[in-house]
């Protein structure tokens, strides 16, 4: 087994518990040339499964790189059901699925309150002079768009209908705020990748910029007094979604346990204590009491993951501040277009 000793945990328990002998690799998170190496250069048939962000199944599917999932053979399917009315992206197509949820949260912005003079909980913080020099955003547009298009329909431009999926007149717009901003000096820059993005706010190079939660974990272990906004506009939220590629059907029945395990609750309890995100099956805390596996400790900071992600959700029950993360909208050649213009756009 190669081990990704870096990642959010090692793959020794799954060994242990189904047998199952994993190589692991990062495919890193630009859904783009995730794609590009799907469908165009081969990778599809080289692995067995893969995590992309929920909403790409369908142009995989379409191409005929992935299969769909044979849900008889996952017992912990049922978990996840409920869960799945919330996602309008998520991926059953024809009346298969296509995409099984393993990860979901609702993403924001980190921040110094140090720095920022106290709470921060609007995205005005990162397009604010006082800021300026201070603030990052994320070198993809699938997330700085979608934040700026947020912020854009609550304050300067109401009529944007989804942030998630932009005609051409919304798109423009937001992308002419975001050229503004970069030009007068706003952002220190984009920041692109886990380690560049921690190591922005370990250096306190930022003291906003939106980012995953994940990287406030990180830097809180560090030593770093980072916060995580709850944006009283609303949230990003996603789903990081599992799928069989071709190359799976060799191992057709291990592939479905290894789906399997990931639901189980061990793999969310690390996801919970790493990471701060949630399994989408929402067992994670019945299976750390009662698997003797975890400490007190860690049973409490489990369940308080599992709270935290819930109450993000529960707004998500609010149509008006429920905005999807959308991978593939329906102008996305434009939207890298333009995203390529505006990391060429000099800095003031």
């Amino acid at each position: 087994m190669n081990i990704d000793q870096t990642g959010p945990l090692s793959w020794e328990q799954l060994e242990k518990d189904e047998g199952i002998h994993l190589i692991f690799k990062d495919n890193q998170n630009e859904i783009g040339p995730i794609l590009t190496q799907l469908i165009n250069m081969g990778a599809a048939a080289e692995y067995d499964v893969g995590g992309l962000q929920g909403g790409a199944e369908r142009e995989l599917a379409d191409a005929g790189k992935i299969l769909p999932w044979d849900l008889s053979k996952l017992k912990n399917w049922p978990l996840v059901q409920s869960f799945l009315g919330q996602i309008p992206t998520y991926t059953s197509r024809g009346g298969k699925q296509y995409g099984i949820p393993i990860a979901a949260n609702a993403d924001s912005m980190i921040y110094l309150p140090s720095r920022t003079g106290g709470v921060i909980d609007s995205y005005e913080a990162l397009f604010d002079p006082k800021f300026k020099g201070k603030t990052a955003m994320e070198d993809s547009w699938i997330n700085s768009v979608f934040f700026a298009a947020i912020y854009l329909k609550t304050t300067q431009f109401p009529k944007i209908k989804n942030p998630a999926d932009l005609d051409t007149d919304e798109l423009d717009v937001v992308m002419k705020f975001l050229t503004e901003k970069k030009r007068s000096g706003q952002f220190l820059r984009f920041w692109n990748g886990w380690e560049d993005g921690l190591g922005m706010i370990r250096r306190e190079e930022v003291w906003v910029m939106t980012g995953w939660e994940p990287i406030v974990y990180a830097a809180q272990k560090a030593g770093v007094d980072a916060r995580y906004a709850d944006a009283r506009e609303g949230f990003e939220y996603w789903s990081n979604d599992l799928v069989l590629q071709v190359g799976g059907q060799a191992h057709y029945d291990a592939a479905h346990r290894f789906a399997d395990w990931l639901l189980g609750g061990y793999y969310g309890c690390v996801l919970a204590l790493t990471r701060g995100l949630f399994v989408p099956s929402g067992n994670q805390v019945e299976y750390a009491r009662a698997s003797g596996k975890f400490s007190p400790a860690q049973i409490s900071q489990i369940q308080e993951v599992a709270d935290k992600v819930n109450r993000k959700f529960a707004r998500a029950g609010n149509q008006r501040i429920a905005y999807w993360q959308n991978v593939r909208p329906r102008q996305h050649l434009r939207y890298s277009q333009l995203w390529d213009e505006l990391r060429n756009t000099p800095s003031g």
